[in-house]
């Protein structure tokens, strides 16, 4: 091949990593030679339950008509969502997933002469769709692994075009009070938009974490983006969605593709959106893995950052790189999160009791062997 195609794509671009997924189960089992149903994976914080029998039998009902194009306007969970949400129609972006809005936002309102800003130790989408549309990208140092946003409103200049704010943060877990929240708002221009990045906040059951929602009226500024991959258990088929004023969701439709949210993602949603109990349960799991995972991380002492996510980051007190390998040798993929800056720590998702027991032994054991 005699042209150089990299050196044709746009400056941005050419400087990316592609985004790295945690490890995949048969990759892990093909390299090892271990059996796929003795592997445990908590590196995706995904949810361990599986989708609930409501959402399988919507997708069964969807696919007689795998033949005809989707409902390109998602008319059906754009109504549920708002009935649920409390807000207009006409105010909702369905996604790909939410890494799909915030792409889109990013696609519609920013230039290379634009900043984006957005936290250390932040999700690892910020920096990527910031650098592909050649904007600059501004990371502002963290307080205590999370968003210092008296710094991050102090950073704001005439060529700041957008904010993302992750609340509770991945892969920290950590989260923005509301008391905070309401003095950063208030501090940006309405010319700067505002990404609230809630893709975890079905998780939080504490008051401490203010609700994206509860200030779309007050700031038309703000775009609330969530998922339906964590807590509702559609991480595999791809469905999220931006909640923000008409104005904007109405520009984020003129750069979004044709039917971005496929048939059966849209019907799965809907049904998982209605199935409160399965929701329930996800928190009670959820409620009880930390717990578990926290009392054995203190049992082995090592410390860990409070989240309020699906996910707990634990400091080894040492390079974490040699520990996540140790774990996959036995069987137990997790998520090494140097890339974020943080080098000694392993971000862990929680799963059932028994994965969760699997992966503090088998950490307790590769500590061990140092």
């Amino acid at each position: 091949m005699s042209c150089d195609f990299l050196s044709l794509a746009r400056p941005g671009v050419q400087k990316l990593s592609p985004y790295v997924p945690g490890k995949p189960v048969e990759e892990l089992a093909r390299e090892f030679g271990l059996q796929a149903q003795d592997i445990v994976k908590l590196a995706s914080n995904e949810n361990p339950m599986g989708p609930s029998p409501a959402v399988k039998a919507a997708i069964a009902a969807a696919l007689p008509e795998l033949t005809r194009y989707p409902d390109g306007n998602g008319f059906a969970l754009k109504q549920a969502l708002a009935e649920r949400l409390g807000v207009a129609t006409d105010s909702i972006t369905l996604g790909n997933g939410s890494n799909d809005i915030l792409e889109l936002v990013t696609r519609a309102f920013v230039g290379p002469e634009h900043e984006v800003i957005f936290s250390d130790h932040a999700f690892a989408v910020y920096p990527i769709v910031t650098q592909a549309v050649g904007a600059k990208a501004v990371s502002v140092p963290a307080k205590n692994w999370g968003h210092d946003l008296v710094a991050m409103a102090a950073a704001i200049t005439e060529s700041t075009r957008l904010i993302f704010i992750a609340n509770p943060n991945n892969p920290t877990g950590t989260w923005i009070e509301r008391a905070e929240l309401e003095v950063f708002l208030a501090k940006v221009p309405e010319r700067v938009i505002v990404v609230l990045d809630e893709a975890y906040t079905e998780y939080v059951e504490t008051d401490d974490v203010p609700n994206g929602m509860d200030y779309l009226a007050q700031y038309p500024n703000l775009l609330v983006s969530r998922t339906f991959s964590k807590a509702y258990g559609l991480a595999a088929i791809r469905v999220g969605y931006g909640v923000s004023c008409a104005a904007i969701a109405d520009a984020l439709n003129r750069v979004r593709q044709p039917f971005n949210v496929n048939a059966l993602a849209l019907a799965a949603a809907l049904a998982a959106l209605q199935d409160e109990a399965y929701l329930i349960e996800s928190r009670r799991l959820n409620r009880a893995g930390m717990q578990q995972l926290e009392d054995g991380c203190a049992a082995q002492g090592l410390s860990w950052i409070p989240s309020r996510g699906n996910f707990l980051a634990i400091d080894l007190g040492r390079e974490a790189a040699p520990i996540f390998q140790a774990l996959l040798r036995e069987g137990v993929i997790v998520r090494p999160v140097a890339n974020y800056g943080m080098p000694n720590h392993l971000r862990v998702t929680v799963g059932l009791p028994a994965e969760n027991q699997r992966f503090l032994d088998a950490l307790k054991r590769v500590m061990l062997r140092g």
